[in-house]
Protein backbone atom coordinates (compact mmCIF):
# COMPACT_ATOMS: atom_id res chain seq x y z
CA UNK A 1 0.00 0.00 0.00
CA UNK A 2 0.89 3.64 -0.52
CA UNK A 3 -1.05 6.20 1.51
CA UNK A 4 -0.57 9.86 2.36
CA UNK A 5 -3.00 12.10 4.24
CA UNK A 6 -0.66 15.13 3.94
CA UNK A 7 -0.43 15.66 7.68
CA UNK A 8 2.95 17.43 7.42
CA UNK A 9 4.21 20.40 9.38
CA UNK A 10 5.77 21.94 6.26
CA UNK A 11 6.60 21.21 2.63
CA UNK A 12 10.17 20.19 3.54
CA UNK A 13 8.67 17.11 5.20
CA UNK A 14 6.56 16.51 2.07
CA UNK A 15 9.68 16.41 -0.12
CA UNK A 16 11.36 13.94 2.25
CA UNK A 17 8.49 11.51 1.64
CA UNK A 18 9.27 11.29 -2.07
CA UNK A 19 7.04 14.04 -3.43
CA UNK A 20 8.49 16.45 -6.01
CA UNK A 21 7.20 19.80 -7.25
CA UNK A 22 7.71 20.50 -10.91
CA UNK A 23 9.99 23.33 -12.01
CA UNK A 24 10.74 22.33 -15.62
CA UNK A 25 9.10 24.49 -18.29
CA UNK A 26 6.90 23.07 -21.02
CA UNK A 27 3.67 21.23 -21.82
CA UNK A 28 0.90 21.46 -20.71
CA UNK A 29 -0.55 24.92 -20.25
CA UNK A 30 0.07 28.48 -21.37
CA UNK A 31 3.37 28.91 -23.23
CA UNK A 32 5.93 30.67 -21.06
CA UNK A 33 4.16 29.89 -17.79
CA UNK A 34 6.25 29.07 -14.74
CA UNK A 35 5.77 25.84 -12.79
CA UNK A 36 5.84 27.03 -9.20
CA UNK A 37 7.12 25.19 -6.13
CA UNK A 38 5.46 27.96 -4.10
CA UNK A 39 2.12 26.78 -5.48
CA UNK A 40 2.31 23.75 -3.16
CA UNK A 41 1.29 24.30 0.46
CA UNK A 42 -0.23 22.53 3.46
CA UNK A 43 -3.24 24.00 5.26
CA UNK A 44 -5.14 23.09 8.41
CA UNK A 45 -8.44 21.23 8.12
CA UNK A 46 -10.80 23.52 10.06
CA UNK A 47 -13.17 20.64 10.84
CA UNK A 48 -10.64 18.22 12.30
CA UNK A 49 -8.00 19.57 14.61
CA UNK A 50 -4.53 18.27 13.79
CA UNK A 51 -5.36 17.20 10.22
CA UNK A 52 -4.11 19.04 7.17
CA UNK A 53 -4.77 19.27 3.45
CA UNK A 54 -2.49 19.55 0.46
CA UNK A 55 -3.27 22.74 -1.48
CA UNK A 56 -2.33 23.57 -5.08
CA UNK A 57 -2.51 27.22 -6.15
CA UNK A 58 -2.19 28.60 -9.68
CA UNK A 59 -2.73 32.07 -11.15
CA UNK A 60 -2.88 33.76 -14.55
CA UNK A 61 -3.36 37.19 -16.10
CA UNK A 62 -3.65 35.56 -19.53
CA UNK A 63 0.05 35.95 -20.41
CA UNK A 64 2.84 33.41 -20.13
CA UNK A 65 4.93 35.73 -17.98
CA UNK A 66 1.95 36.34 -15.70
CA UNK A 67 1.01 32.68 -15.25
CA UNK A 68 2.10 30.25 -12.55
CA UNK A 69 1.00 26.62 -12.69
CA UNK A 70 1.67 23.82 -10.23
CA UNK A 71 2.32 20.07 -10.37
CA UNK A 72 3.19 17.61 -7.62
CA UNK A 73 4.32 14.05 -8.35
CA UNK A 74 5.32 10.92 -6.48
CA UNK A 75 7.78 8.24 -7.56
CA UNK A 76 7.33 6.34 -10.82
CA UNK A 77 6.49 2.87 -9.51
CA UNK A 78 2.70 2.46 -9.77
CA UNK A 79 0.87 0.25 -12.28
CA UNK A 80 -1.91 -2.29 -11.59
CA UNK A 81 -4.18 -2.07 -8.57
CA UNK A 82 -6.35 0.70 -7.13
CA UNK A 83 -5.77 4.45 -7.22
CA UNK A 84 -7.87 6.78 -5.08
CA UNK A 85 -7.87 10.35 -3.80
CA UNK A 86 -10.25 12.65 -1.97
CA UNK A 87 -10.14 15.99 -3.78
CA UNK A 88 -11.83 19.37 -3.52
CA UNK A 89 -12.22 21.13 -6.84
CA UNK A 90 -13.14 24.80 -7.26
CA UNK A 91 -15.70 26.23 -9.68
CA UNK A 92 -14.65 29.85 -9.17
CA UNK A 93 -11.31 31.55 -8.56
CA UNK A 94 -10.47 32.57 -5.00
CA UNK A 95 -9.66 36.01 -6.43
CA UNK A 96 -10.05 37.71 -9.80
CA UNK A 97 -12.62 37.31 -12.55
CA UNK A 98 -14.11 33.90 -13.35
CA UNK A 99 -13.90 32.31 -16.78
CA UNK A 100 -10.39 31.06 -17.58
CA UNK A 101 -10.27 27.44 -18.84
CA UNK A 102 -8.54 25.95 -15.78
CA UNK A 103 -7.77 22.22 -15.46
CA UNK A 104 -7.74 20.56 -12.02
CA UNK A 105 -6.40 17.00 -11.91
CA UNK A 106 -5.48 13.72 -10.25
CA UNK A 107 -3.63 11.29 -12.50
CA UNK A 108 -0.89 8.70 -13.03
CA UNK A 109 1.49 8.99 -15.99
CA UNK A 110 4.73 7.78 -17.58
CA UNK A 111 6.96 9.95 -19.80
CA UNK A 112 6.09 10.36 -23.48
CA UNK A 113 9.52 9.61 -24.97
CA UNK A 114 8.52 10.37 -28.56
CA UNK A 115 5.41 10.78 -30.72
CA UNK A 116 3.09 7.77 -30.42
CA UNK A 117 5.33 6.11 -27.85
CA UNK A 118 3.87 2.57 -27.46
CA UNK A 119 4.89 2.48 -23.79
CA UNK A 120 3.19 5.76 -22.88
CA UNK A 121 0.69 5.17 -20.07
CA UNK A 122 -1.72 7.57 -18.39
CA UNK A 123 -4.84 7.44 -16.21
CA UNK A 124 -6.32 10.90 -15.97
CA UNK A 125 -9.02 12.64 -13.94
CA UNK A 126 -9.47 16.21 -15.24
CA UNK A 127 -12.04 18.71 -13.96
CA UNK A 128 -12.87 21.66 -16.24
CA UNK A 129 -15.21 24.06 -14.40
CA UNK A 130 -15.06 26.65 -17.20
CA UNK A 131 -14.97 24.25 -20.12
CA UNK A 132 -12.17 23.65 -22.57
CA UNK A 133 -11.12 21.20 -25.29
CA UNK A 134 -13.65 22.65 -27.72
CA UNK A 135 -16.62 22.83 -25.35
CA UNK A 136 -17.79 25.39 -22.77
CA UNK A 137 -19.50 22.72 -20.64
CA UNK A 138 -18.45 22.12 -17.03
CA UNK A 139 -17.35 18.49 -16.73
CA UNK A 140 -15.06 15.87 -15.25
CA UNK A 141 -13.04 13.69 -17.60
CA UNK A 142 -11.94 10.12 -16.87
CA UNK A 143 -9.40 9.11 -19.52
CA UNK A 144 -7.36 5.95 -20.15
CA UNK A 145 -4.61 6.57 -22.69
CA UNK A 146 -2.94 4.40 -25.27
CA UNK A 147 -0.60 6.97 -26.83
CA UNK A 148 -0.46 10.51 -28.24
CA UNK A 149 1.36 12.99 -30.47
CA UNK A 150 1.43 16.46 -28.95
CA UNK A 151 2.06 18.60 -32.04
CA UNK A 152 0.03 18.43 -34.17
CA UNK A 153 -2.28 16.90 -31.61
CA UNK A 154 -3.47 13.34 -32.23
CA UNK A 155 -4.52 11.17 -29.30
CA UNK A 156 -5.59 7.57 -28.89
CA UNK A 157 -7.59 6.98 -25.72
CA UNK A 158 -10.95 6.18 -24.17
CA UNK A 159 -12.71 8.85 -22.18
CA UNK A 160 -15.81 9.55 -20.17
CA UNK A 161 -17.32 12.98 -19.59
CA UNK A 162 -19.32 13.51 -16.40
CA UNK A 163 -21.22 16.78 -16.85
CA UNK A 164 -22.06 19.16 -14.04
CA UNK A 165 -20.41 21.30 -11.38
CA UNK A 166 -18.35 19.48 -8.74
CA UNK A 167 -16.91 22.48 -6.93
CA UNK A 168 -20.13 24.02 -5.60
CA UNK A 169 -20.62 24.63 -1.88
CA UNK A 170 -21.79 21.54 -0.04
CA UNK A 171 -20.67 19.20 -2.83
CA UNK A 172 -17.05 20.19 -3.04
CA UNK A 173 -15.22 17.08 -1.73
CA UNK A 174 -15.16 14.06 -4.03
CA UNK A 175 -13.58 10.62 -3.85
CA UNK A 176 -12.06 9.52 -7.16
CA UNK A 177 -11.24 5.82 -7.63
CA UNK A 178 -9.64 3.95 -10.53
CA UNK A 179 -9.34 0.15 -10.58
CA UNK A 180 -6.64 -1.18 -12.93
CA UNK A 181 -6.76 -4.94 -13.44
CA UNK A 182 -7.17 -7.68 -16.04
CA UNK A 183 -6.86 -5.37 -19.03
CA UNK A 184 -9.60 -3.00 -17.86
CA UNK A 185 -9.75 0.31 -16.02
CA UNK A 186 -12.88 1.04 -14.00
CA UNK A 187 -13.75 4.58 -12.89
CA UNK A 188 -15.79 5.61 -9.84
CA UNK A 189 -16.97 9.03 -8.68
CA UNK A 190 -18.12 9.17 -5.04
CA UNK A 191 -18.71 5.42 -5.04
CA UNK A 192 -20.70 5.40 -8.28
CA UNK A 193 -19.31 3.55 -11.33
CA UNK A 194 -19.17 5.93 -14.29
CA UNK A 195 -17.01 4.25 -16.95
CA UNK A 196 -14.91 1.25 -17.99
CA UNK A 197 -12.11 1.21 -20.55
CA UNK A 198 -9.96 -1.52 -22.07
CA UNK A 199 -8.46 -3.04 -25.17
CA UNK A 200 -5.45 -1.05 -26.35
CA UNK A 201 -6.22 1.63 -23.76
CA UNK A 202 -4.50 0.19 -20.72
CA UNK A 203 -1.30 1.18 -18.88
CA UNK A 204 1.75 -0.94 -19.69
CA UNK A 205 4.63 0.64 -17.72
CA UNK A 206 4.99 2.02 -14.17
CA UNK A 207 3.69 5.55 -13.66
CA UNK A 208 4.08 8.38 -11.15
CA UNK A 209 1.12 9.66 -9.13
CA UNK A 210 0.39 13.34 -9.83
CA UNK A 211 -1.80 16.31 -9.06
CA UNK A 212 -1.62 19.47 -11.14
CA UNK A 213 -3.45 22.74 -11.68
CA UNK A 214 -2.95 24.56 -14.97
CA UNK A 215 -4.58 26.74 -17.61
CA UNK A 216 -5.47 25.81 -21.17
CA UNK A 217 -3.80 28.06 -23.77
CA UNK A 218 -7.07 28.05 -25.72
CA UNK A 219 -9.61 30.61 -24.57
CA UNK A 220 -8.25 32.42 -21.51
CA UNK A 221 -9.80 35.73 -20.51
CA UNK A 222 -8.26 38.87 -22.07
CA UNK A 223 -4.71 39.60 -21.02
CA UNK A 224 -3.99 42.04 -18.24
CA UNK A 225 -5.83 43.07 -15.13
CA UNK A 226 -5.72 41.37 -11.76
CA UNK A 227 -4.50 37.75 -11.78
CA UNK A 228 -7.14 35.06 -11.51
CA UNK A 229 -6.18 32.64 -8.73
CA UNK A 230 -7.48 29.07 -8.41
CA UNK A 231 -6.97 26.47 -5.69
CA UNK A 232 -7.40 22.71 -5.51
CA UNK A 233 -7.23 20.77 -2.21
CA UNK A 234 -6.36 17.12 -1.58
CA UNK A 235 -7.31 15.37 1.67
CA UNK A 236 -5.57 12.02 1.01
CA UNK A 237 -4.29 9.72 -1.73
CA UNK A 238 -3.66 5.96 -1.88
CA UNK A 239 -2.54 3.16 -4.16
CA UNK A 240 -3.12 -0.56 -3.48
CA UNK A 241 -0.60 -2.47 -5.59
CA UNK A 242 -2.15 -5.36 -7.56
CA UNK A 243 -5.26 -5.24 -5.36
CA UNK A 244 -8.74 -4.24 -6.53
CA UNK A 245 -10.56 -2.29 -3.82
CA UNK A 246 -14.14 -1.13 -4.11
CA UNK A 247 -14.84 2.52 -3.27
CA UNK A 248 -16.40 1.37 0.02
CA UNK A 249 -13.26 -0.62 0.87
CA UNK A 250 -11.12 2.42 0.05
CA UNK A 251 -13.11 4.62 2.43
CA UNK A 252 -13.05 1.94 5.15
CA UNK A 253 -9.28 1.54 4.83
CA UNK A 254 -8.65 5.28 5.09
CA UNK A 255 -10.94 5.48 8.13
CA UNK A 256 -9.07 2.60 9.78
CA UNK A 257 -5.69 4.21 9.16
CA UNK A 258 -6.82 7.53 10.57
CA UNK A 259 -8.48 5.94 13.58
CA UNK A 260 -5.25 4.11 14.43
CA UNK A 261 -3.04 7.16 13.80
CA UNK A 262 -1.47 6.04 10.50
CA UNK A 263 -0.74 9.19 8.51
CA UNK A 264 1.39 7.74 5.72
CA UNK A 265 2.62 4.46 4.27
CA UNK A 266 5.03 3.80 1.42
CA UNK A 267 5.29 0.03 1.07
CA UNK A 268 5.07 -0.09 -2.74
CA UNK A 269 8.54 -1.24 -3.85
CA UNK A 270 10.51 0.69 -6.48
CA UNK A 271 10.15 -0.40 -10.09
CA UNK A 272 12.68 -2.96 -11.27
CA UNK A 273 14.83 -1.83 -12.88
CA UNK A 274 14.60 1.51 -11.09
CA UNK A 275 13.02 4.31 -13.11
CA UNK A 276 13.80 8.01 -12.98
CA UNK A 277 11.09 9.96 -11.17
CA UNK A 278 10.26 12.96 -13.36
CA UNK A 279 7.78 15.72 -12.59
CA UNK A 280 7.66 17.27 -16.06
CA UNK A 281 5.02 15.15 -17.79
Amino acid sequence: MFFDDFDYTDTAALWRQGWTARTAAGHPGIAGARWSVEGVSLVDDPRHRGQRWLRLRAATDGTGAGTTQVQLCHQRKYLAGTYAARVRFSDQPVSGADGDPVIQTFYAVSPLRFDFDPEFSELDWEYLPNGGWGSDKTRLYGITWQTVRLDPWLAYNQQHEEFGALGAAGRDWHTLVIQVADGRTRWFLDGRPISEHGGRNYPVVPMSINFNLWFSPNGPLPQGGAPRVYEQDVDWVLHAKDVVLTPAQVEAQVTQWRTTGVTRLDAVPPAQPALESRCDV
